[in-house]
């Protein structure tokens, strides 16, 4: 036992010393805790006891680690904190302040103490190989995350490699002089390393197989952000590109409004200006308690007071190689004073002459409205002279507008352009979607109420599917009439492009908008990690009073934060179910809910249920954990179910790899003493076959004489009559497998399956 702690505290010792270079600041306190409590399993005899002692080692390690308390929701909260803890080795420079990463320094933590315990218990078993490995992987893996040439701690683990082997011995011998033996190997292993030719390129680079590291130089990312419809591919690692310090409310970041749409595709038409305020928002088009006064007028005081219906954000460039900047949407103004020169479209972006560069930081103030459904139903389409007269944001191709919504006469106007505009054999091909939209939200009594039908269609519809790689639409058939009418496979570019284009042909004014989903909010700094990958297309709708209020009707992605979209978590379904019922009554919405994305059955009303008249009431979303651990808890048992299962066949399959007759008797003879085993039948080491037979007749009801024969002839036979006997014997085994099946109970099957006795492990 003294020799067991001994060398396992080697081993944790130097295991903990090279994972705490990772950081900098005082956890040797910590690291020594988590090295006790990896020994405590060793110090113990018998499987059971050390599996009991190493689970209640782990959960206080762990809660130690990451400063969790006992409860319910141990297992996720240990899962979320240490998955954040470990992706984010690929965005923190090394070493790093466990003080400000603590999810690091839990993860440090963690990894010292399983590699310890690892080491320990393979020391425990005099396993001298186990124990060799697990301390060359918990202490080699630290030096691929952060680079240099610390040749001490290479020796200390090359002699820690040579104590285990030689301690560990099956057959001790007299130490004599392999102490002086292992301190010259360590010398000139050392004085190799320092060696100029050895040097300057490793024969192992750990960094070429390690893929957690960082890249040796910054990665930069663009886009190109017009639809095109052609499919999406993300690099398997993600690159954070923003940083963005803002309210802890899901955000849509927004680079580039996409306002002009030609054969179908969505394209960025911007007129950039030069402007000192960096105030940007077209006149008409923003609602009134977004306009800012001109700073000559106005004081600071009066500014912050102006500025306080706006979420104001702070945003650091990681990765982004763009010229526009990105805020939550929809931007208002920006301070780019450390930008260099900045232009503006009023449409709602901004232009950096120079490119954003790693490590560029500007502050952004956006409007974010929460309307709740009725109080965008009561948004009447009384648009302003930008978009009443000249049709801005109504275009549904180059040229070609369509009548705002409420418009007398409007499918009488449609109808003449598909058929007798000069425009009509260019647009002619999207009357499929034109078609489309009225037969889903032709009968809308209100802009939002045409805009939320269409985002719970496709967000909700059974019919569509999120893929990044849709099939390609055939010949002269545009790829979002395609998308709507056969395939209904796509991605955001898809269903964002078709939802806008369907709101313009219903006289909605709307556009696409693009950038990035929320990201991952961490608490700690109280920012937005927006990463590569969060790359999103979202649909923008204007409503007075309201301004440009943001939709998303891409399944599976993102999720808007008011209670007005389909898209939130706090959706109002309620309040959006009576306002689509518009004038025609609760029955008529009950026939179309389904496709709608709202539940099945027969609508019931409650006696609490609002009126259309008064004010409808977002429901607070009520979230529990409960259902996430209950499937957790059922996946890891379904995991060791498997486990069990696939290690007893593999256990079985393989003693059959061969032809010798011999060993085929002495397979069948393990393989039945495995059942006898698992079905709790006292077995005697040395039975034979026969006695074997016999217990299976005796205890589970099974015949298995003939087997009992042919497995004697097949082992004690002349080679030519041992071959056939080693057949029949296999025929006779598939027969006792048989009446197995028919003889033992669902449960006694069960119970055999699960059992871990053949496997020696009870």
């Amino acid at each position: 036992m003294a020799r067991t702690l001994a060398l396992g505290g080697v081993a944790g010792t130097l295991i903990a010393w090279n994972w705490l270079r990772l950081e900098n600041g005082p956890s040797d306190g910590q690291a020594l805790l988590m090295v006790l409590l990896a020994l405590a399993p060793a110090a113990v005899t018998g499987l059971r006891a050390r599996i009991a002692t190493a689970v209640v080692a782990f959960a206080v390690a762990a809660g130690s680690a990451f400063a969790l308390g006992p409860g319910i929701h141990f297992p996720g909260r240990l899962l979320a904190r240490f998955g954040q803890g470990f992706l984010d080795f690929y965005d923190v420079k090394l070493p790093f302040d466990p003080g400000a990463q603590p999810r690091m320094n839990g993860t440090i933590l963690l990894a010292t103490f399983a590699f310890a315990l690892a080491a320990s218990l393979a020391i425990a078993a005099r396993r001298p190989r186990w124990a060799a490995l697990g301390l060359l992987v918990g202490a080699g893996w630290p030096a691929t995350l952060l680079g240099g040439h610390d040749f001490q701690r290479g020796a200390a683990l090359l002699a820690g490699l040579l104590v285990l082997l030689v301690v560990l011995r099956d057959r001790p011998r007299a130490i004599g002089y392999a102490p002086l033996a292992g301190l010259a190997v360590v010398v000139v292993a050392l004085g190799a390393s320092s060696s100029p030719a050895l040097a300057r390129h490793a024969f192992v680079n750990w960094q070429s197989w390690d893929f957690y590291t960082r890249p040796a130089k910054p990665v930069s990312v663009s886009y190109v952000w017009n639809s095109d419809y052609s499919g999406l591919h993300f690099p398997r690692k993600q690159t954070v590109v923003l940083k963005i310090k803002a309210p802890s409310r899901p955000q849509y970041w927004r680079a580039v409004a996409l306002n002009d749409v030609i054969r179908g595709r969505w394209i960025e038409d911007s007129t950039p200006q030069r402007q000192r305020n960096g105030y940007v928002g077209e006149p008409g088009l923003v609602p009134a308690a977004a306009v800012l006064p001109e700073r000559r007028s106005c004081s600071p005081n009066c500014l912050r007071a102006a500025r306080s219906n706006l979420v104001e954000q702070q945003v650091t460039v990681e990765a982004l190689r763009d010229r526009h900047l990105v805020a939550a949407s929809v931007p208002i103004q920006f301070d780019t004073r450390k930008l260099g020169l900045v232009s503006f479209d009023p449409s709602g972006m901004a232009f950096v002459d120079r490119g954003l560069r790693r490590g560029d930081t500007y502050d952004a103030w956006s409007y974010e409205p929460e309307p709740s459904p009725e109080q965008l139903a009561r948004s009447k389409p009384d648009y302003p002279s930008r978009i009443r007269v000249d049709f801005k944001y109504l275009a549904v191709d180059q040229k070609v507008y369509v009548p705002p919504f409420g418009t007398p006469g409007r499918t009488q106007g449609i109808d003449w352009l598909f058929s007798q505009s000069i425009h009509a054999p260019e647009i002619d091909p999207y009357r499929p979607l034109y078609e489309k939209a009225e037969e889903i939200a032709g009968g809308a009594k209100s802009p939002y109420a045409a805009a939320v039908t269409l985002e719970s269609w496709f967000r909700s519809s059974p019919t569509f599917l999120y893929d990044p790689h849709p099939p390609k639409p055939p010949a002269n058939v545009p790829p979002l009439v395609d998308f709507i009418t056969r395939t209904k496979s796509g991605y955001c570019q898809h269903f964002a492009g078709a939802m806008a284009l369907m709101l313009r042909y219903l006289g909605v004014p709307a556009r696409v908008a693009a950038g990035f989903s929320s990201g991952q909010f961490d608490k700690s700094r109280g920012e937005w990690v927006v990463t590569d990958h969060d790359a999103h297309e979202w649909v923008e709708a204007w409503f007075r009073g309201w301004g440009w209020v943001p939709f998303d009707p891409t399944p599976s992605r993102g999720g808007l934060a008011g209670a007005y979209s389909a898209s939130s978590r706090t959706f109002d379904a309620t309040g959006a179910a009576l306002v689509l019922a518009g004038k025609e009554g609760l029955t008529s919405f009950a026939r179309r809910a389904l496709d709608l994305g709202f539940p099945q059955g027969k609508l019931r009303l409650s006696p609490d249920t609002p009126d259309l008249r008064a004010r409808a009431v977002p429901v607070a979303a009520q979230h529990s954990r409960t259902p996430g651990l209950l499937r957790l808890i059922a996946l890891v048992a379904a995991g060791l179910v498997l486990a069990i299962a696939l290690a007893k066949l593999a256990v079985r399959r393989s003693r059959y790899l061969t032809r010798d007759p011999r060993r085929l008797a002495a397979a069948c003879r393990k393989e039945l003493r495995d059942v006898l085993l698992d079905q709790l039948v006292d077995v005697p080491p040395s039975a034979t076959l026969t006695e074997l037979a016999a217990l299976a007749e005796a205890e589970l009801g099974v015949s298995a004489a003939a087997f009992g024969l042919h497995g004697t002839a097949a082992r004690f036979a002349a080679p030519g009559y041992a071959r056939e006997a080693a057949r029949e014997m296999r025929r006779a085994m598939r027969e006792v497998r048989r009446d197995l099946r028919r003889e033992l109970t669902r449960f006694e099957r069960t119970r055999g399956l699960l059992s871990l006795r053949s496997l020696g492990l009870a």
